[in-house]
């Protein structure tokens, strides 16, 4: 630290009475990486907000095959998600799977008479399927020390570890025991790869292409529902033991994760986090495809300075000047699973046998529907990074609003206790369901996960992302387990609930989130301090505003100086 009369001599006189001025308090001079940074002195009001300086024009780089492959093979985690995600909705459905674990489910599904929307309320069935995420949840918050301390990699390979361990439990699954532990090591596996995937591709990713890169998480995730969907139509004409194949080939994707986690590089966030700033360096070079990144290289040690700082991440992101991200952090992932998206993916085939379809028939749509989910979700990375976020989140939001109300309508009028759809209803519904599926696959779907993941400053990210999806897993645990007992209370009204809430979080985006589109992932802290309603609560009065721009006036006099 260098005070007193130093200053004038690094600074000149000149530039440390404007500095003075500038303050209007006492300063004191550090070095830091080469660079005099001003400090206000006690009584001031610096506080550390995340990096806030304009550098985004000078970053350099260009798409590299090396970022695209390290890119391609982590978002393999994602598949893990959505493969469950469809896989359990085809099991429960298959006849051998209910007579073995849920004979009372069975006995109703075969009662001729008994209520369409309540075939299959069953609490235990329900908890087959959400017991997942109810561990997940719990694990994703021991992830977030693992991933801050020890680096991106190692979480995804935990997942990757513990996703094999729950798969072989599942296949070899003799009695419901045995079948809940290998869903509980599904959901540690769940856990630890949500947590730490959309960290690492946000990280390597450049910033012009973000948004695309990211959502490699997201279409894998729907990669894995529509595997998912096609491998329960094969093994649904296996007669005793398809169910058994349907889950023991979730090894598939865990073994991907696993060895993709152990040979690819870490992020240089990660490394410059754990003091390994050269080696960190020589990566960002690599994934840039040029040495000219020092504009990047320098926001990165910024964020670094300040996250190792941070002693309690949790602590600090319930700080004002971090209430948008937290926010965030909450509402995206709350909404995402509110669409309503993850019970028609985890009980298509239910529904669509409730409906009246048949065995195959049902499965054969609910494969239609994971299909339409991967298409989509190519449309959003071509476009996430032209038109931006807000775009998309808003215009998927109305089309969803418009699909729920219709279908809900069609079951309300059309679908009775004991009657089945029309063929033509049936088609109609399948359609609009379809839609529905597509404008969540190029809006909430990808996003709900990008945004979250890019806009935490580097000190709070991992502690951000644990939140994230905590949040998502604890309500898709809760939709899971209420979805079969909603349907038989609601019946066509749970539509229209969905529908509520879709209209709830589009109004939300269009107020509360600025466009993220282009901005830097280490400059995030500017945008919410430009925005009409955040720069409110950050900046909570005009005096601190003042001390913001002083601190930016100061920080580029000193960098002049140097």
């Amino acid at each position: 630290m260098i005070s007193g009369e130093k200053k004038a001599m690094i600074l000149g006189e000149k530039k440390a009475g404007k500095l003075e001025s500038l303050f209007k308090t006492p300063f004191s001079v550090c070095v830091f990486e080469g660079v005099f940074v001003c400090v206000e002195m006690a009584g001031g009001s610096f506080a550390p907000a995340g990096v806030a300086k304009d550098r985004a024009e000078q970053y350099e780089g260009k798409v590299t095959a090396y970022v695209i492959i390290a890119c391609i093979v982590a978002a393999v985690g994602g598949s893990i998600f959505g493969y469950d995600i469809g896989i359990s909705g085809g099991v429960t459905s298959m006849d051998s799977f209910l007579k073995k674990f849920f004979p009372s489910v069975y006995a109703k599904k075969m009662h001729s008479h008994e209520n369409n929307y309540c075939k299959f309320n069953d609490q235990g069935l329900a908890a087959f399927t959400s017991s997942l995420y109810l561990a997940g949840l719990v694990a994703t918050l021991f992830a977030s020390p693992v991933t801050q301390t020890y680096g991106r990699r190692v979480s995804i390979v935990c997942g990757g570890i513990s996703f094999l361990v729950g798969a072989a439990l599942n296949a070899a699954a003799v009695n419901f025991p045995m079948l809940l532990f290998g869903r509980i090591m599904l959901g540690v596996g769940i856990g630890f790869g949500n947590q730490a995937i959309p960290l690492y591709l946000s990280e390597m990713a450049p910033t012009h292409l973000r948004g695309g890169l990211n959502m490699m998480f997201q279409l894998a995730t729907t990669l894995g529902i529509f595997s998912a969907n096609m491998i329960n139509y094969g093994t649904s004409k296996l007669d005793q033991w398809g169910w058994r194949l349907s889950l023991g080939l979730a090894a598939a994707p865990a073994l991907l994760m696993t060895v993709g986690g152990i040979l690819l590089p870490e992020t240089p966030n990660s490394l410059i986090e754990q003091g390994s700033k050269e080696k960190g360096r020589k990566i960002l070079e690599r994934i840039r495809g040029t040495q000219h990144v020092d504009a990047e290289f320098e926001d990165m040690i910024d964020a670094s300075e300040l996250a190792n700082s941070v002693k309690h991440p949790f602590r600090n992101i319930l700080e004002k000047r971090n209430r948008p991200q937290l926010v965030m952090a909450i509402c995206m992932p709350m909404f995402q699973i509110l669409t309503g998206i993850n019970s028609i993916l985890f009980y298509a085939p239910v529904l669509f046998q409730s409906m009246g379809f048949k065995g195959n028939a049902s499965l054969y749509s609910s494969a239609l529907t994971g299909a339409v989910l991967a298409l989509s979700t190519l449309v959003s990375i071509a476009t996430v990074d032209r038109l931006g976020r807000r775009v998309l989140l808003i215009g998927g939001g109305i089309q969803m609003i418009i699909c729920q109300v219709i279908v809900g309508i069609i079951l309300g009028l059309k679908f009775g206790n004991d009657q089945e759809l029309s063929e033509g209803y049936s088609i109609v519904v399948v359609v609009v369901i379809c839609l529905f599926v597509a404008a969540f696959g190029w809006s909430w779907g990808p996003l709900g996960w990008t945004v979250p993941s890019e806009i935490f400053p580097l000190e709070t990210r991992s502690a951000g992302q644990s939140i994230t999806v905590a949040v998502n897993l604890f309500f898709t645990f809760i939709i899971a387990q209420c979805f079969l007992s909603l349907l038989c209370g609601l019946k066509f009204g749970l539509f229209m609930f969905f529908a509520g809430w879709i209209t709830v979080m589009t109004i939300f985006v269009y107020v509360f989130l600025p466009e993220t589109k282009g901005v830097p992932i280490e400059e995030m802290m500017l945008m919410w301090q430009r925005h009409w309603f955040w720069k409110k609560i950050i900046l909570e009065n005009q005096e601190e505003e003042e001390s913001y721009e002083r601190q930016r006036d100061t920080l580029e006099l000193a960098q002049h100086a140097h």
